[in-house]
Parts: C-alpha cells; structure tokens; sequence
C-alpha cells in the first residue's frame, strides 16, 4: 500500500491508465481541428469525436445526436437552466430545484432570480430524499424547468428520479438532471427516466478534466435551449469553441469502460464503503450517518463525529484525502449547505468527513483508514476532555 491513500473521488478522480493510452495519440499525431473538412488531419479527428459521442450516448441510452460536449458538467448546468429560461421567456418565470443541489445549479437559479425569475427550492426529507409529492405541489402554470440532481456530491443520495421525470412528463415541464456523480457508478438511463436534460461530466469516472456533456432530448418533446456561448456554430450551435479532441476522445473510452464494469465495479465499491462504515462505526461511538443508506451511491459515505473539532480532525488525517463537504466550495467557513439541509446542527455538520471510494480503492486502504480514523478521533477526544 502506497500512502497517501485518496479517498475523495467525489471531487475527481484519477485517468485510467486505459483513457490516457486513448487520448495519447490525439495530442501528438492525430492533432487536427475536428472542424477543418478539407484535410486528412481533421477528417480523423471527426470520426475519433464520432466514435466517443456513440461512447458516451450509450452509457445512458441517448442517440449521438443528443449529445453536446462542453467543459465540463458546470458548463452543461449553466446550458440547460440558463437556456431553457431564456428560450421560455414569455410563456413562463417559474424554476423548481432542491436545497441540497450542487452549487453549479444553485448559482444559476441565483442568478435567473436577480433576472426576475421565481424559484421554489424543494426542502428534503432527513435521509436526504425529494418527496415526489412536494414537487407535484410545486408547479404551476408558469413553471418552465425543473432541475433536481440524481446523487448528491456529499451525502450520496441517489433520488426517485424516473417518478420526477413522470410527474414533469405529466406537466409537460422539461427536466434538468445534474448526474455528474450517478453516471458510470449506477444505470441511469434517459427514457426510463423521463429526462430531457441530463448534466455530466469524465472527471468523476476516471477521465480527464476538462470534458463534460449535456444530453438534449431530440425525440419526442424536443426541448428548446437559448445558446450561451456564440461564435461558429460547433455543437450545432449549442456551443461555439474548437472540440477538445482529446478530451472528448478519454470521455468516450471513460463511458466506454463504466458500460463494461460498472456491474462488477458498483458492488465490489459497496462492499468497500460497508467495510469503512461498520469498521468506525463498530469501533467508535458519536458517529452518526449523514443522508439514509437505502437510496445511495455505493462509493459514499458521510459521517459527523461528535466531540471533535472538524478541522482538527482533517488535520490528524494528514495521509488520508477526504472531504469535509463539495469540493467546489470548500473556500468558505460555512457549513455544509447540504447538511445543513439535512437539519444537521452547525456544529456537527462542522465535524463531518466526505468519504468517496474509486476504482482504485483497496481493502488495504480501507483497513488502514479505519485504524488512522479511530485513532486521531479518540486522540481528539481525549484532548477535548482535558
């Protein structure tokens, strides 16, 4: 066993060796612009983002056609909510989201607010979950997006989503999923779901950085985006910029690779988050599990520590990397916004640890963190009771 041990994959992940041999080609040799046509150079660097877009449409039974290559699942956020509300003006003001929403929705609901849009913000039960009848309440008349995630960034929750996507079927609403962390780690599936909207990105599945995608229903209710970003008309005209052909190719093998494994590999990360969990928990008492265990990915786990300053806590953990909340706002003091949510105390949800295991997570890694957990925690405690 190698330290330090990385245990925080809901943040990004490592390249499968696999992706990068992929990609390696399409920096060096096969460089072309995928939109120069009168060329051999670009002609190759067309079909390889031919070939990754089939890859990545597969992974969640969309057609090529619906999918849109961007930066990254931020980006794909801002092109459907931006997008949608701006392509209803006039025929609609309102948004639904959740509270516990990663803050790349958040921040886009924020800022269509300060524009004089509504915005409900759907509270969750304690294990996390959206009650589908809070949304059924929700809408109106006026409503033109709704837009909850399908697993939670901290806490895992994997929501009733395919009964969201009826209920907005229903209602004739178009429905925004961010699934940047359930894709490739669960079957998520566009149809079953009812889902015309669907945000991802390869980071969170072992491939490079700097990709991501947006699934654009074409079939049936066809939905109706506003551009955000203009100049050549790439991505048919969804998203103007030069392809990152070498992203988009390590996307493709990344998608590929989870439609291979992710039956064996879902079960085999579960077992691993079962072990880290019993092992503290059996171990440990004031431990208590943040969000239910029921509906979740099977690589998280959220735990509070009682009697421990969290801060400290990260600190003796100095050959373990986890998380004590979202990556994307870990600047701030606050509280997790999530936890928070939860109706989790300021204090306790300060004492909280993001664990997210990987496809290079080991038992070994697992036993020798539960060693390290126990250990700094019960030092920690001891210090408080002096």
């Amino acid at each position: 066993m190698k330290l330090p041990i990385y245990m925080d994959n809901h943040a990004t992940t490592a390249v499968d060796p696999r992706v990068l041999e992929a990609m390696l080609p399409y920096f060096t040799e096969t460089f072309g612009n995928a939109a120069s046509r009168n060329h051999v150079f670009g002609w190759r660097a067309e079909e390889a983002v031919a070939i990754a877009r089939q890859q990545v449409a597969d992974l969640i039974g969309a057609s090529p056609r619906e999918i849109v290559f961007t930066s990254g699942a931020t980006e794909s956020d801002n092109v459907a909510i931006k997008g949608v509300a701006e392509a209803s003006e006039g025929r609609g003001d309102h948004i639904v989201s959740c509270a516990t929403e990663h803050k790349a929705v958040l921040d886009c609901c924020k800022r269509l607010e300060k524009r004089g849009y509504r915005v409900s913000y759907l509270p969750v039960q304690p294990d996390g979950l959206v009650p589908p009848e809070a949304l059924r309440r929700a809408l109106t008349g006026k409503t033109v997006l709704v837009s909850i995630m399908y697993a939670n960034n901290e806490i895992g929750t994997v929501q009733p989503i395919s009964e969201i996507g009826r209920i907005t079927r229903e209602h004739k609403v178009p429905f925004h999923v961010d699934a940047a962390q359930a894709v490739g780690k669960i079957p998520v599936d566009i149809d079953s779901d009812s889902i015309d909207l669907m945000s991802f990105t390869a980071h969170k599945i072992c491939g490079p950085k700097g990709i991501g995608a947006l699934y654009v229903r074409r079939r049936g209710s066809r939905v109706r985006l506003s551009a955000q970003m203009d100049g050549g008309g790439h991505e048919r005209g969804l998203r103007s910029g030069t392809l990152n052909v070498p992203g988009i190719v390590g996307f493709g093998k990344a998608c590929a690779l989870c439609a291979d494994e992710m039956e064996e590999e879902s079960p085999r990360l579960g077992s691993l988050r079962d072990r880290l969990m019993n092992g503290i928990m059996q171990a440990l008492d004031g431990v208590s599990l943040n969000g239910g265990l029921d509906h979740r990915l099977p690589n998280n786990l959220n735990l509070s520590f009682t009697g421990v300053d969290g801060e400290s806590l990260l600190l003796g953990l100095d050959d373990i990397a986890v998380s004590s909340g979202s990556a994307c706002t870990t600047d701030t003091p606050e509280p997790s916004h999530v936890l928070r949510a939860l109706g989790i105390k300021p204090e306790l949800a300060h004492a909280s640890l993001r664990f997210g295991l990987g496809r290079f997570s080991t038992a070994e890694e697992v036993d020798y963190a539960v060693a390290k957990i126990v250990d700094v925690v019960n030092r920690l405690r001891k210090l408080a009771s002096v």
